[in-house]
């Protein structure tokens, strides 16, 4: 990595410069934290526990980048920058997980379960965990060695793990979207999950949850897109909404009421450990 002049800001060269925007996603995500660990307690479930630390993680890294954005010493902080890229990239595995999960315990009761390759194969939660641990320390490893490889070998190294990284959570975040449209399928055409209080989430769950992962495979896309244009990638302009807010109104959309069973009513021996 090549020696930056002193006082040189990093945050500011990596596309940091909003604190307003930052402050405000911060705080958006507290009452959505709040209400993620309420239901986690009354109504035990992986997704909301998932959720719960997904908001956690998003109220940590909206901070590190408000101080980022603001705090002229933390910009110059190389080290700082660091942590809140690997916190932030890596913090998509607890929403993308959540979204799967909640595919998942949905497809228990599906009169007609789908029955296909694919279907059986993400049935297999096993497989899914693996695949999107190996993503999370892939990319850790990737945005470590880029930000303060001393060769340029270690860095190219770096910007491909970052890129693999990437990939999977596509591919991932894919398999979910096409997951999710073989549960619209058999919900809409022979029935499904519906709670006692048919709320919205009973009756619309599925359409819902369609939203959800189109706009998990969107906030994954646009990070594909760019993978070879950092400049792009990370012009606040375009990152906000493409990756911030995508993440934030699919968060939102997990609130739906009765969208989400509860683990105790999930029928047992449904679906793959």
């Amino acid at each position: 990595m090549a020696t930056a002049p002193p006082g040189y800001n990093y945050a500011a060269a990596f596309g940091i410069h909003s604190l307003a925007a930052a402050v405000n996603f911060a705080l958006l995500y507290f009452p959505l934290f709040g209400f993620f660990v309420f239901k986690a307690i009354a109504r035990p479930t992986y997704v909301f526990i998932m959720l719960s630390f997904f908001c956690a993680v998003r109220i940590t890294a909206f901070i590190l980048r408000a101080l980022l954005a603001h705090v002229p010493a933390d910009g110059q902080n190389l080290n700082m920058l660091i942590a809140y890229e690997v916190i932030y990239n890596t913090g998509f595995f607890g929403l993308l997980y959540s979204a799967y999960t909640l595919v998942v315990d949905r497809v228990a009761f599906a009169r007609n379960p789908p029955s296909g390759p694919i279907s059986r194969l993400l049935r297999m939660r096993f497989l899914f965990r693996i695949a999107l641990a190996a993503a999370v320390s892939i990319g850790i490893t990737g945005a470590i060695d880029a930000s303060l490889g001393s060769t340029p070998s270690t860095i190219n190294t770096g910007n491909t793990l970052r890129k693999v990284a990437i990939y999977i959570f596509l591919v991932c975040a894919v398999l979910v979207l096409l997951q999710t449209i073989f549960l619209a399928r058999a919900e809409l055409s022979e029935g499904g999950y519906r709670s006692s209080s048919e709320h919205t989430g009973s009756t619309y769950g599925t359409y819902v949850l369609l939203i959800i992962s189109l706009l998990l495979v969107a906030r994954e896309a646009f990070f594909a897109a760019t993978a070879d244009k950092s400049t792009q990638q990370n012009n606040e302009a375009i990152w906000y909404p493409l990756s911030a807010l995508t993440e934030l109104v699919a968060v939102m959309l997990f609130a739906t009421p009765d969208l989400v069973p509860a683990r105790s009513e999930i029928p047992k021996g449904s679906s793959m450990a």
